[in-house]
């Protein structure tokens, strides 16, 4: 069995149906989504996968709402079927998660896939030593390997790719196989296997040419040329094509009975070839650098360069590899490492030159080759004076040698082309801050910064590993500080390595300070700065400007859209200026449409920017920037609360992005809220007048839909405290309102309902002192929900008729239905079931009558409730059902944790404990997804009972016990409620 060539521990396979072993016995990996997730995972060979990744390649476009919810589930599954006995292990993790991602650290040798490119290599190796019958072999022994279909059982657009991708690899080897046994002599015994790979591939030319070749040695030339002739046919009627000049040149050649057709004489792998005239021998140059005696890290990106190096067949071209990023992040070390390690494939010796491409002095083309040939052998006095020439006879005379080329620093492709070998035996490494993108057939390698565990071993190699391990900690601290960057990282290693009486914790807050962190980061000639300020200098003025500026927002990243605001460009303008700092390598692009700094270049950036940029430019900016999100956000509240006036009375100035529907307006401030709310925080701390603080308030209060996601909880928190503390600092009343109504809603979404119907009073209060209608209504309406909760129901109705009428004199008919259907919940408690479905059924109606989508589904909610508690639990479901679906649908977990919980009440009550215990799970699911602790004690609360209807007493009574646990923390008064069933619970 493929999978299970090599016996003992776990072993995969991908090229067949994706299947996994473990000592020999096969392992039952689950779904087909779950066969993907793993052979993504093992075709990434070690490398973090991130969970949009994974989403993106198993469902596409397609991903149901949950879909990373499920992902965490395949994921945790698999971690159960390969590695059932993990907790009693003391080797590392075999599937790991990194950051947000997810890696398999594969055991060596345990991929298929593995030993097939291994066995390739071998084979290529003993046909270019002319051992011809090893290579054969090695090549079928590899191809063996295939079970089938690669990938089989997997799903979705990365395995289709991938299933593509490793079947035309296979029909490589073959073809390859063809021509070793061709040059063996077996034309005879490779010709039936020839007519059926041809019948299969028609289109395929060099099988084509092959067939005709083996036909034409067997002494059968008139069907060589019918080969050639249903080729042609093929390829017309197909692609409306002529066959390519390879196969016309071979159909010619049998045409005239070139006798250099025939076979050649093939020798035993072990007998000795005849001698040869002596060749004039050319000198071998060794023109790289000293290797790096501590280099560190880089394991899996240097195995697929040397891969990729010993690539050397005419078919696939020369091997050219173009590794770019920023400076300091090693490319030149990684380079000159994988020069030295991959010596043994080119005998012939390794060129090298600095070609100086981020200096005034760029080294030219033709100096470059005049070193080179000189090195080379050729006389100075005979080397041609233009660089056509020159490149010329540099190719020429590598076109028989096996040589690789390092071109470190290129400036751009135009330097690098006259530079390259033409040979396939030869193989260049390019190293570039540019990303070379338009260097014809170069794979190109965006080298990121260091893994953390990889920067911590170079940080001890430099520093000494003793000092290191005895202060683990504070040296994880230093290498974050340093940004994972390598050259960093080795600065800091040299100073403490040159200071024995530093710790390495001492380092920690010289590093910790922003201000000075680059200047900590200078030992002898080296300086991070002075790498940065290299590619900063060839940069045009509009670029650099965007740079500086770009680096003035506290966010993690930007979108185009806030970028343009920032620079006060058109979009268009904003990204191809911020694509052109990315292919620099001094921006990161982490998704389509966005960008962001490394930590280390957005310093440099600044300090760039305070000695260029005027105060007033900054601040401005910062105003462009904020006036954006504001504007934005306006659109998304307007949206997602149809109906509202809220989102008519901020203070709008400037333009933002626009959006289509109430599901993209949430997800925008979903993708969009660490970067809103840096920008508050900012303009926060920035602001020394309520006309400056204003914006930031308002940005505060348009965010209110962002609140039903749940996501930003802590966020909301932090931002309505910065803006209320300026706030009170400058006296200013209006982002006092502002602030304290969000920091209302995000107190009573935790249940601390005290202190939110404090901050609801005092919006209140500075409403009315001020004049102001910007949430009048809005308080009033929460005022009176936090009241009901803690059971006050008349004093809640009293602040609802208030609300109702405001909205009704201010003729805002979304904010009556809002009362009434919230109102509905406290009739019920006042024991008033008539006037509850009447109130709930008059606010829908309302909501309907107008069109509000969101108010629509909030209604249903409420009437749900009503509903259910009076017994018609068939029509409660309904409602609940429907609204559950636009909650989902629009992001807004918290409405989905609060209807999944009230879906299981109703089955409770309807007898249906499966039922109810699937909702009260998806409740609990998400409420500790969000971070919802109410939340989070209603699902336990409700699962507790499903579960006691269900007969299973001894988890129902520790999900009970968890509920009122949280409850009695949070101080809500289901608490009391709670502590009677418990006591009634553990006394049976």
């Amino acid at each position: 069995m493929a999978g299970q060539s090599v016996a003992g521990g776990l072993k995969f396979a991908v090229l067949g149906p994706v299947r996994a072993w473990r000592d020999g016995a096969e392992l039952d990996l689950g779904t087909p989504l779950q066969r993907s997730i793993l052979g993504m995972l093992l075709l990434r060979e070690g490398r973090a996968v991130t969970p949009t990744e994974m989403i993106d390649a198993v469902w596409g476009e397609e991903a149901p709402p949950r879909a990373l919810g499920a992902l965490r589930t395949y994921v945790s599954r698999l971690r159960t079927v390969l590695e059932p006995d993990r907790p009693a292990r003391s080797r590392p993790e075999l599937l790991t998660s990194i950051g947000r991602g997810y890696a398999l650290r594969l055991p060596e040798d345990s991929l298929d896939l593995t030993r097939f490119e291994r066995a390739i290599l071998a084979a290529e190796s003993a046909r270019k030593s002319g051992r011809l019958k090893a290579a054969a072999e090695g090549l079928r022994s590899a191809l063996s390997l295939f079970e089938g279909e690669p990938l089989a059982g997997a799903v979705g657009p990365y395995a289709e790719h991938q299933r593509d991708r490793l079947i035309e690899r296979r029909l490589s080897v073959l073809e390859t196989l063809m021509d070793v046994d061709l040059e063996l002599g077996n034309h005879a015994a490779i010709v039936s296997e020839l007519i059926a790979l041809t019948a299969d591939h028609p289109l395929r030319e060099r099988l084509r040419a092959q067939l005709m070749l083996a036909y034409y040695r067997c002494g059968r030339q008139g069907d060589a040329l019918n080969v050639f002739t249903e080729t042609r046919e093929a390829l017309i009627e197909e692609l409306g094509v002529e066959p390519g000049p390879e196969l016309a040149a071979l159909h010619q050649r049998i045409l005239a009975a070139d006798p250099t057709l025939a076979a050649g004489e093939v020798l035993d792998d072990d007998e000795p070839a005849p001698e040869e005239e002596p060749a004039l021998e050319l000198p071998r140059p060794a023109q790289l650098p000293a290797a790096v005696n501590d280099f560190t890290g880089r394991k899996e990106i240097a195995g697929r360069l040397r891969s990729l190096l010993s690539a050397q067949t005419s078919a696939e071209g020369m091997p050219v590899a173009a590794i770019c990023g920023i400076g300091g992040v090693g490319k030149t070390a990684l380079a000159v490492h994988v020069a030295h390690t991959a010596g043994d494939l080119f005998p012939d010796g390794q060129l090298y030159a600095d070609l100086r491409g981020y200096t005034d002095e760029a080294t030219a083309p033709e100096s470059a080759l005049g070193g080179f040939l000189r090195a080379l052998g050729i006389p100075p006095d005979v080397i041609p004076e233009g660089l056509p020439e020159r490149s010329a006879l540099y190719r020429s005379i590598l076109s028989e040698r096996r040589i690789l080329v390092l071109l470190d620093n290129a400036r751009d492709a135009e330097q690098v082309m006259p530079l390259l070998p033409g040979s396939p035996g030869c193989a260049a490494i390019v190293t570039s801050r540019v990303k070379l993108a338009d260097l014809p057939s170069a794979r190109l390698i965006d080298l990121d910064v260091m893994e953390p565990d990889e920067a911590l071993s170079l940080f001890a190699s430099v520093a000494g590993p003793e000092r290191v391990a005895a202060e683990h900690g504070a040296a994880m601290d230093v290498v974050a500080a340093c940004g994972f960057l390598p050259l960093a990282v080795r600065i800091v290693a040299a100073r403490l390595a040159a200071r024995p009486t530093w710790t390495v914790a001492s380092l920690v807050p010289r590093l910790a300070d922003e201000q000075r962190r680059l200047d900590e980061l200078r030992v002898g000639n080296l300086a991070v700065e002075a790498t940065f300020a290299l590619g900063y200098g060839q940069l045009e003025s509009t670029q650099a400007r965007a740079f500086r500026l770009l680096s003035l927002p506290n966010g993690p990243d930007i979108s185009s859209g806030a970028a343009a605001a920032v620079l006060s460009m058109s979009t268009l303008e904003a990204e191809a200026v911020l694509e052109s700092l990315v292919d620099a390598s001094l921006l990161e692009a982490p998704g389509p449409g966005r960008y962001r700094f490394h930590d280390l270049l957005k310093l440099f950036a600044r300090r760039t920017l305070e000695k260029s940029e005027r105060p007033q430019a900054r601040t401005m900016a910062l105003r462009r920037l904020l006036g954006f999100y504001l504007a934005s956000a306006q659109s998304a509240h307007r949206l997602a609360y149809e109906g509202s006036t809220i989102s008519d009375n901020l203070v709008v100035v400037g333009s933002g992005r626009a959006f289509t529907s109430a599901d993209e307006a949430v997800a925008w401030l979903i993708a969009e809220g660490d970067s809103l709310f840096a920008a508050i925080n900012q303009a926060a701390a920035a602001s020394r007048t309520a006309e400056q603080l204003l914006p930031a308030a308002d940005l505060l209060v348009a965010m209110e839909p962002l609140l039903e996601s749940g996501t930003h909880t802590r966020e909301f928190d932090q931002g309505t405290r910065a803006v209320l503390a300026t706030a009170l600092r400058i006296g200013d009343t209006g982002g006092q309102l502002r602030a304290r109504y969000v920091l209302g809603r995000v107190l009573f979404a935790g249940n601390r309902l005290t202190e939110a119907e404090s901050q609801f009073r005092s919006v209140h209060e500075l409403c009315e002192q001020r004049g102001e209608k910007i949430v009048r209504g809005e308080v009033l309406n929460a005022l009176a929900v936090v009241v009901g909760r803690q059971r006050r129901h008349t004093e809640a109705l009293a602040l609802f008729e208030s609300a109702s009428r405001f909205y009704r004199e201010s003729g805002i008919p979304a904010g009556e239905a809002l009362v009434l259907s919230y109102s509905a919940r406290d009739h019920l408690g006042l024991g008033r079931p008539e006037d509850a479905i009447a109130a709930a059924e008059k606010g829908l109606a309302i909501f309907t009558e107008i069109g509000s989508g969101a108010g629509t589904a909030r209604a249903r909610y409420h009437l749900g409730i009503v509903l259910s508690r009076v017994g018609r639990l068939t029509e409660a479901v309904h409602h609940h059902a429907e609204c559950l679906a636009f909650f989902r649908a629009s992001k807004q977990r918290v409405w989905e944790q609060r209807v999944c919980s009230r879906l299981a009440e109703t089955f409770i009550a309807a007898e249906r404990y499966p039922d109810a215990v699937r909702h009260a799970e998806q409740a609990l699911v998400v409420s500790r997804e969000i971070g919802h602790p109410y939340g989070e004690a209603l699902s336990l609360t409700v699962l507790g009972k499903a579960l006691r209807g269900l007969g299973s007493f001894t988890r129902s009574a520790d999900c009970l016990r968890q509920a009122y646990d949280i409850f009695s923390r949070l101080g809500a008064p289901e608490a009391g409620d709670l502590k009677a069933l418990l006591d009634r619970v553990e006394a049976v």
